[in-house]
């Protein structure tokens, strides 16, 4: 791999959680990074020396000082740009990045969900990578985000390929994540990750943090039904989902024991239970910062796959339900609807 495909400039579309993050991160280690932001406040923060963009928590505290912008106000183009805006806006912020991608340029998908495909069809397949990430933060306000645990970060090629591209990314991302890995098949983890997701949407409805909400024995038949759903889905679109972190997605099968599924919980709890990020980013959204959750472009859609295969997915659809309650609010947010969806 060649010093100047390493030290191509990176364009970071959505300076939030994960962007800001990553993004602070590669600058502080010498790469030529830009943001990109709709907030103007926290653009405004990034660029300013006498400010920053603060990474907090027990991770790898730091601040750093960027180019930042909003969209308006962006000119030029790069040949890697990495989307890391909520999974609801991705065509959106796609189509305003397409004039700044080069021709041999391609947009790396740091997001949640299945957003691949919606940027391909916007860019072509060849200019979109994958990949799945997992660690935790959060954005707290202008200029500061919190970084909470670290997890497994993945990438690959749409085709399965491992390309010069694709080996001079993962030097990068080895900044951020040292164990971060190359996959010939990225799906797998993202379909892995959507399974993982339910159970966290689903603690997002609560009020106890993710280990805590996991570790509540008589929701384990709401986690074998969250998952086991996404999992026949997944399955019946072709796609073995990879576990990570605790998530063992052998344990929530159709037919699997509840003795696997119990160890699985375990795992993730004790994955969960020191990380400095206690709640979801759900949660977060639902109530903290008052906004829509990313429900309808990862859960929903399963759920429509699912009945499109002929999978009933009662689980999935009542979760669905109650999240546009709360988003609406219609509902309070309580851990009575985790028992009331054990019901479902």
């Amino acid at each position: 791999m060649s010093r100047q495909a390493t030290s191509e400039p990176i364009l970071i579309w959505g300076a939030g959680a994960i962007g800001g993050t990553v993004g602070a991160t590669l600058k502080r280690a010498g790469r030529d990074v830009t943001f990109v932001d709709i907030v103007g406040e926290h653009v405004a923060a990034i660029r300013d020396p006498a400010r920053g963009l603060a990474i907090t928590g027990p991770v790898d505290p730091m601040t750093v000082t960027a180019p930042a912008f909003t969209p308006a106000e962006l000119t030029g183009t790069w040949k890697r740009i990495f989307l890391a805006v909520k999974a609801h806006h991705t065509a959106e912020a796609t189509r305003a990045l397409r004039p700044h991608l080069a021709p041999d340029g391609y947009v790396l998908s740091l997001q949640n969900g299945l957003c691949e495909p919606i940027i391909a069809g916007i860019v072509g397949p060849e200019r979109t990578v994958g990949a799945f990430i997992n660690f935790g933060a959060d954005w707290i306000g202008p200029g500061e985000i919190h970084y909470g645990n670290r997890a497994a970060f993945v990438v690959g090629e749409l085709d399965g390929k491992t390309t010069p591209r694709l080996e001079a990314l993962l030097a990068d991302v080895r900044l951020f994540e040292p164990d971060a890995i190359i996959t010939d098949d990225v799906g797998s983890y993202l379909w892995g990750k959507l399974a993982y997701g339910s159970l966290l949407f689903a603690q997002g409805v609560g009020q106890l943090g993710i280990a805590d909400c996991l570790a509540r024995p008589e929701l384990l038949p709401l986690w074998r039904g969250l998952a086991t759903e996404v999992l026949s889905v997944a399955r019946a679109e072709g796609v073995t989902p990879r576990g990570f972190n605790g998530f063992d997605p052998a344990a929530f099968q159709p037919g699997s024991s509840e003795a696997a599924a119990r160890a699985s919980v375990a795992a993730m709890v004790a994955f969960n239970r020191p990380n400095a990020k206690t709640h979801s980013g759900i949660w977060r959204d639902l109530a903290v910062r008052k906004r829509r959750t990313e429900v309808d472009v990862q859960l929903a859609p399963v759920a429509a796959l699912g009945a499109r295969h002929g999978i009933p997915c009662p689980k999935l659809a009542a979760l669905v339900a109650m999240i546009h309650e709360i988003e609406d609010g219609k509902r309070a947010m309580t851990d009575d609807n985790l028992d009331e969806l054990v019901r479902a």
